[in-house]
């Protein structure tokens, strides 16, 4: 033999070698395995549907406080033009008072 082929023996045995232990995983295995991500994945899609009902509820609560804000803001608007008037006249009368 040549010296460069019994270098290559060893290289070549352990090549065979690797190739042939290799295998494939089984039917078995890869179920069980897929079914564990199943199960994760399925838990994280529970919890995102929970999250997104959660924040659907808190948009339409935000939405509906907004509302009711303008409402609010615009009644205030509508009481300061009323006091307003109101104060304009008490000053009104208080000076036709002060001039008799």
């Amino acid at each position: 033999m040549s010296p460069s082929l019994t270098k290559m023996a060893p290289l070549a045995v352990i090549l065979i070698g690797s190739l042939g232990l290799g295998g494939c995983a089984t039917k078995g295995f890869v179920r069980e395995q897929v079914a564990t991500v199943n199960q994760r994945v399925d838990a994280l899609d529970a919890k995102l549907q929970t999250t997104d009902t959660t924040a659907q509820q808190a948009l339409a609560e935000a939405q509906s406080a907004s509302g009711q804000a303008q409402q609010n803001s615009q009644r205030l608007d509508q009481l300061n033009g009323r006091v307003d008037s109101v104060e304009q006249r008490m000053q009104e009368a208080q000076r036709k008072r002060a001039r008799n």
